[in-house]
């Protein structure tokens, strides 16, 4: 099987964390996003994944210099301009060269979704493309998808008003495409595959979906970005993650809470961090509060400083002592 991976936008729901990397370069506990997405894939037989990139492309390469992530053989396809989801999968696919039935996943979504069951069901229905779906609380987000006794899709309804989804299954973000999908798309302009593809092979009926009450999260919030983490320290996907790396120095006053705190970190006395993010190499002085935020690499929280209301410090920045921030993005540009 072959993949193409979606990780070519600019990342600007979680800024500044994104300010210096793509967002699946962003580590999650132990390793980067796109290692966990990959690696799923890996594990249900993909062996290869073409890489669509846009944003930092470098980022990517850099860190995978011999193309392989995580038992997976990557092809880098490196977007001239941002060709929006439709365009993206129609440069990747025509980079690597696909030509026959292949996966579409957005670089941002850890699930638990099987994928090769999702292949299975897409080939028993002879169908030209299958979404998975996911079930969620509020739908007027996504792209809601109902469908038919026989899994075929009866309308695509892009981020409708709230209290108008007709369901609430909504587009999981992983897909089984024909190559004749390609041809759907056109060339050298943006095309959303959710605002144009799709509602053209629903009109066609060529369009199938499949229910999954797989974990599902989108990580590309940093809300979602610190949750999909704390289920895993949680034992929510199997079992319990190491929430506190060995090497990062904490001082025995130090409270650490329901958090992850990845490598390098320096955590002083008396300080409380719950549940929260602190990434590689940050320094945290002492009687500093951090509740429900995140703390960039490399970053430092100055003596006594408060930071609550999943405030988000990017990477290297200091954070003065004594500061109060609630809910803030800092630095506010990159």
């Amino acid at each position: 099987m072959k993949a193409v991976v979606l990780v070519g936008g600019f990342g600007t729901r979680l800024r500044p964390l994104t300010f210096t990397r793509p967002k699946q370069m962003l580590p999650i506990v132990d390793r980067p996003m796109i290692e966990r997405v990959v690696g799923v894939l890996g594990r249900h037989g993909v062996t290869d994944a073409v890489l669509s990139l846009g944003y930092r492309p470098d980022a990517f390469i850099d860190a995978y210099p011999d193309g392989r992530c995580a038992g997976v053989d990557l092809h880098y396809a490196v977007e001239p301009e941002p060709l929006d989801t439709a365009g993206a999968v129609g440069f990747a696919a025509a980079s690597a060269g696909i030509d026959d039935t292949f996966i579409v996943v957005n670089g941002d979504v850890l699930t638990d979704l099987d994928v090769a069951e999702l292949w299975d069901f897409h080939h028993s229905c002879g169908a030209e493309g299958t979404i998975a779906l996911t079930p969620v609380d509020d739908p007027s987000r996504y792209g809601v998808v109902p469908i038919d006794d026989d899994g075929r899709v009866t309308a695509f309804v892009e981020k409708p008003a709230p209290g108008t989804a007709p369901t609430n299954w909504i587009n999981a973000g992983t897909y089984v495409l024909e190559p004749s999908v390609l041809e759907r798309i056109p060339k050298g302009r943006k095309v959303s595959i959710e605002r144009e593809t799709f509602p053209g092979m629903v009109a066609d009926g060529t369009l199938f979906a499949l229910h999954s009450d797989a974990y599902w999260v989108d990580a590309g919030t940093p809300n979602t970005y610190v949750e999909v983490q704390l289920d895993l320290i949680d034992g929510k996907r199997g079992t319990d993650e190491v929430a506190v790396d060995p090497t990062a120095s904490i001082h025995p006053t130090a409270v650490v809470d329901h958090s992850v705190v990845m490598a390098g970190v320096r955590i002083g006395e008396h300080a409380i961090i719950r549940d929260s993010v602190v990434l590689p190499g940050a320094r945290l002085d002492p009687r500093v509060l951090v509740d429900g935020s995140v703390i960039g690499a490399a970053a430092r929280v100055g003596e006594g400083a408060v930071l609550s209301g999943m405030t988000v410090i990017g990477d290297g920045y200091e954070v003065r002592a004594a500061a109060h921030l609630d809910g803030a993005r800092l630095p506010e540009a990159g």
